[in-house]
């Protein structure tokens, strides 16, 4: 093993102290071991992953391994060249003697076997972050490091066994005790367009929560600046790792973020953990309406559609309406007899809809099963294909069958419940005639966000309306290629040789090879709506804004009600006074975990005292969580007519960082550095410098003081106040 041509450490005259030998010669050794690693690693992995491209493609299963082999071996290469040597977070030594054990992002053995970094997801890597003083689990000491650019500009010891330091044989000159210097000065580091890499920092509460069991719901109640969004991306990348039940191939995670800022912002932290196929979305991206629709202006519509009961009792007794079978009888005329179709006929073939199929589907089976019974009362030999065929191209069933059981499309029943008033009083009787009224619409399909739940429920009741269609077009293009590829195999065994043409001839007529020779799988098809589900489990954040009738949303996409729900009562913008237990047993969850995060690493103590009042005031027992540092910068106050000045400045001062303007819609900031947004957009971000613009305007009640203290909570430095 060669050492490496520069040392991994890069440490400032600050820390001249931490550039001890004694201090770091193990590391760097080490170092040299994961860096030939790596080298070989990665040449290992390219090789492997040309061979893949250059092998055959095969068809149906086969090429589905070949796939995912190939996903798998690009996702570990593009880890590996990302990170190098930064791989890894840490060490840890036992108690008993035993270490150094190294942590990394990903699990890294050598040509030996023996490992050289442990993955942070395994059970083996839990004391490096969990442990306390209070409960050391096992560790004599833990160090972090702090990378910049490939290199180590920083590292921190923690010593957890009490007199450890004094022994003859212990720590003394192999730990750098320096309060933690590293981790602190990470919180207060400068923001970017980015979430941050946080890994290596993550803390034992917060850790606690994203090592716990995936079954049920596990709700994270915190506070501005708790790790909420870290624990919420991180515990994703654990769950997807530790729990076979969640793999991809067997549902995956679906990761619900609150607005596309947002998903923006943390939009590299899962690649970054080698999670690359989890599905990420907000509420709107789940139906196609969403991207248009607007905000709902009268906030009583918005409350009377937000209710559970309009999502499934309105939506499943408009679709009833639709599936009432004909009162009275018919005669079909064949060109064999005169049958008679009776009432109890209708029922019977209403009746062979499988439960659980979308209605539109369901449409098929009882056209099939209507065919079966006219069939039935038939006597004679007559062919089962010319019968059905005779029976589809007689207008008067058809119509009659499209009559009691049509073809619904999701946006046509929505719209008819917001024009056709009696239809709204019959789908939903606890609505009085004032409700029913304020309602209706002149435009019927001016969709609003508050109509989402509801589209997206009536589409899953429904089904696509052009499925039958499709089948129908598939089974036939299957037809087409068995009947191609009997014809290859015809030609293959009249050119075969008499030495293997009887094995050839017995081979190729055998169904399963006829089968396998047909790529179903390659057959002209829609793209699938990756966004669909079912998922396996779904981490939601910023869950406390979601209504009963967004729930509705994810737990249809859930079966399982395995969830990650992730927010703060304080934050909610329309109040949120009941339990979070409460809440959820409402709208449909059953085993239901509490846990919550009460220490502010984010934000600075000089701001959390100016909006603690702010959010108190109208919520006394929020859970405002105590601040861990200080930035001894002081809340500024003054006039808007600073807005320009006091950006300039902060500018001219800090060639790094993200500065955001809060509550200016009209600003427009002449660098990418400097943002303008509303209070709304803001949540779940962070920035080195907050201005608020007339926070006062923002509104009265609960929601303009939750909009007040969710904007003043951005601030990871300092936070500016301005007003006209």
């Amino acid at each position: 093993m060669s050492p490496l041509a520069t040392s991994v450490f890069d440490l400032p005259d600050r820390l001249s102290a931490k550039a001890d030998p004694s201090l770091i010669v193990d590391d760097e050794r080490h170092f040299a071991a994961i860096a030939e690693c790596l080298e070989q690693s990665i040449a290992e992995l390219s090789g492997r992953l040309a061979a893949e491209r250059r092998a055959p493609g095969g068809i149906g299963q086969q090429a589905m391994e070949r796939d995912l082999e190939i996903h798998r071996l690009t996702a570990r290469l593009r880890a590996l060249r990302r990170f190098g040597l930064d791989l890894c977070l840490g060490r840890m030594v036992g108690a008993d003697g035993t270490g150094p054990v190294y942590v990394g992002r990903l699990g890294l053995k050598d040509s030996t076997g023996r490992r050289l970094l442990v993955d942070w997801r395994s059970p083996a890597a839990e004391p490096f972050f969990g442990a306390t003083h209070a409960d050391p689990m096992g560790l004599a000491s833990r160090r972090r490091y702090r990378w910049t650019r490939g290199r180590i500009g920083d590292y921190w010891d923690e010593v957890f066994t009490p007199g450890i330091l004094d022994a003859p044989d212990g720590f003394a000159g192999h730990a750098a005790l320096d309060d933690q210097s590293a981790f602190i000065a990470s919180l207060g580091g400068d923001r970017s367009e980015r979430m941050r890499d946080v890994l290596g920092t993550i803390q034992a509460d917060q850790d606690a929560v994203i090592r716990a069991g995936s079954r049920g719901a596990l709700v994270v109640d915190g506070g501005p600046g708790t790790g909420k969004t870290v624990v919420a991306l991180h515990r994703t990348a654990y769950l997807l790792y530790s729990d076979p039940r969640l793999g991809h191939r067997r549902g995956g995670v679906l990761f619900v973020g609150p607005h596309r800022p947002y998903l923006n912002y943390v939009a590299d932290v899962l690649p970054s953990l080698g999670e690359e196929g989890v599905q990420t979305c907000t509420l709107r991206d789940l139906v196609a309406e969403g991207a248009t629709a607007a905000v709902e202006t009268d906030p009583d519509v918005a409350r009377l559609k937000s209710s559970a009961d309009m999502v499934v009792r309105a939506i499943e007794t408009a679709v009833r309406f639709y599936e009432e079978p004909p009162a009275e009888g018919m005669t079909v005329t064949t060109d064999w007899a005169d049958i008679p179709l009776t009432p109890g006929d209708w029922a019977e073939a209403f009746e062979a809809a499988g439960q659980g199929t979308p209605h539109n589907e369901a449409r098929e089976q009882i056209r099939e099963e209507l065919v079966t019974i006219l069939r039935d009362k038939i006597d004679g030999d007559i062919p089962p294909d010319r019968f059905r065929s005779s029976l589809l191209r007689d207008d008067e069933l058809v119509g009659a069958l499209d009559r009691a059981w049509p073809l619904l499309d999701a946006a046509d029943l929505v719209g008819d419940l917001w024009s056709v008033p009696a239809y709204l009083r019959l789908c939903a009787p606890w609505l009085d005639r004032d409700e029913v009224r304020k309602l209706q619409r002149a435009d019927a399909q001016a969709w609003t966000v508050s109509d989402l739940p509801l589209l997206d429920a009536a589409r899953q009741r429904l089904g696509d309306p052009q499925a039958s269609r499709r089948k129908q077009r598939h089974e036939a293009a299957v037809a087409a290629e068995r009947a191609r590829m009997a014809t290859v195999v015809d030609d293959l065994i009249a050119v075969a040789d008499d030495e293997y043409g009887t094995g050839l001839v017995t081979m190729l007529r055998g169904e399963d090879f006829q089968d396998a020779l047909v790529d179903e799988t390659a057959l002209a098809g829609t793209e699938p709506d990756l966004l669909a589900g079912p998922f396996a489990h779904i981490v939601v954040d910023e869950a406390q804004e979601l209504t009963d009738a967004e729930w509705q949303m994810l737990l249809h996409r859930c079966p399982s009600r395995s969830f990650t729900i992730v927010g703060d009562r304080a934050q909610a913008r329309h109040g949120f006074t009941e339990p979070w237990r409460e809440r959820l047993e409402r709208v449909g969850f059953d085993r239901i975990r509490l846990s919550s995060l009460n220490i502010n690493y984010r934000t600075p103590e000089e701001v959390m005292a100016e909006a603690e009042p702010v959010i108190r005031a109208v919520l006394p027992d929020a859970n405002v969580p105590a601040s861990i540092r200080s930035s001894n910068l002081p809340v500024v106050h003054g006039s808007a007519a600073d807005l320009g000045p006091v950006l300039d400045a902060w500018t001219a001062a800090h060639a790094d960082g993200i500065a955001c303007v809060i509550g200016a819609p009209a600003f427009r900031a002449a660098t990418p550095r400097v943002r303008s947004l509303t209070p709304e957009l803001s949540k779940g971000l962070e920035f080195d410098l907050v201005v608020l613009v007339d926070p006062e305007s923002f509104g009265t009640g609960i929601e303009g003081a939750v909009d007040r203290y969710v904007a003043m909570t951005r601030a990871t430095q300092q936070l500016v106040v301005l007003t006209s």
